[in-house]
């Protein structure tokens, strides 16, 4: 029987296991007593303690066909550290292009980047660039970087028994974006579904910075951004880095109606499909209601979407446990 991966992230016990040898490995070294947020599942960034504060770093790859690949991983990777309540300062960039890339092409992906970092409030500091044989399309392995003055970071294991869930942003943007395309081609997609698909990057967008900021301003206990694997997987990250379990009404949870209507259309569930544009944050009893009214004055549209209990696991108010995707949807039905 074979034992080869399929395309997503790696089985959660497999990543435990070997992220495991590298944190018992760490007592060794000194460097590892300034590491607050090391290798973890669920965790967005690392955290590390240096003189000026606590620097946060994110790391994240993009693979998509044409120029937003460079907007992607800005993107994803400043919401990566923004969700640790740091506002994201300098990107590096490794840029992988294919065979027969020409320049016009390498022009527009570096634009990209530079509008995404203007939009972010981040700066290019360094990277690598080069055409391979390697990749049959671009890749760009994005690093964000920022640095917390005051040392205060908002971990996804942060969430306590009691606490409100917030939903921040409707899912599944991202999974809009990339199954625009795949969808046209099987399906009958009505004009208005489709337009909305295709401006989904900048409206309602997939950087979650802002709202996360606010969110950590105005007392988040954990925060997390749910990608791959889509709004259940993120649920289920946070559960299992908080050590608590959740409920969730499924009645509140907040929607992108394209993105819903393309999973449909090619038969992916919206629940288990690419939720960039989407921040999961638990809040105390006492913080909630400010949290909500702030982030509603600052114009995101937010929900309160579940509740943090003791135990393991999540699920909805029926008491059934949310489907935990083991690959993202738009992964399962654009790749098989």
């Amino acid at each position: 029987m074979s034992d080869a991966l399929r395309p997503g992230k790696l089985p959660s016990e497999l990543l435990d296991e070997l992220l495991a040898e590298f944190v018992s490995n760490g007592d060794a070294s000194n460097d590892f007593e300034a590491v607050r947020i090391g290798p973890a599942i669920g965790e967005d960034a690392c955290a590390i303690d240096v003189d000026r504060g606590t620097l946060v770093a994110a790391t994240d790859p993009i693979t998509l066909v044409g120029s937003q690949v460079g907007s992607f991983a800005v993107t994803i990777n400043a919401n990566d550290v923004a969700v640790m309540g740091v506002q994201p300062r300098w990107f590096m960039a490794a840029v992988l292009l294919p065979l027969g890339t020409t320049e016009s092409e390498v022009r527009a992906l570096f634009a990209s980047i530079r509008e995404a970092l203007r939009e972010t409030g981040a700066t290019l500091v360094g990277g690598h660039t080069e055409v391979t044989p390697v990749v049959s399309q671009p890749v760009v392995v994005g690093q964000m970087m920022g640095l917390s003055t005051d040392r205060n970071i908002v971990p996804t294991s942060g969430a306590r028994a009691g606490d409100a869930i917030v939903q921040v942003g409707p899912a599944p943007i991202e999974a809009a974006v990339v199954l625009l395309e795949p969808a046209l081609g099987i399906a009958s997609i009505p004009e208005q579904i489709s337009a909305r698909a295709r401006s989904a990057l900048i409206e309602p967008g997939i950087s979650v910075v802002r709202p996360a900021l606010l969110a950590a301003e105005s007392g988040a206990t954990a925060m997390h951004d749910p990608t791959e694997g889509g709004l259940s997987t993120g649920l289920y990250e946070l559960a299992r880095a908080s050590g608590i379990s959740l409920e969730i009404d499924d009645r509140s949870v907040l929607w992108f109606e394209p993105g819903v209507a393309l999973c449909h259309a090619l038969g992916a569930d919206p629940w288990g499909a690419l939720a960039s544009g989407t921040l999961l944050a638990a809040f105390g009893p006492n913080q909630l209601d400010a949290a909500l009214t702030t982030l509603a004055e600052a114009g995101f549209e937010a929900a309160q979407i579940g509740i943090a209990g003791p135990g393991a696991g999540v699920r909805d108010q029926r008491g059934d446990a949310l489907v935990a995707f083991e690959r993202d949807e738009v992964a399962r039905v654009t790749n098989d």
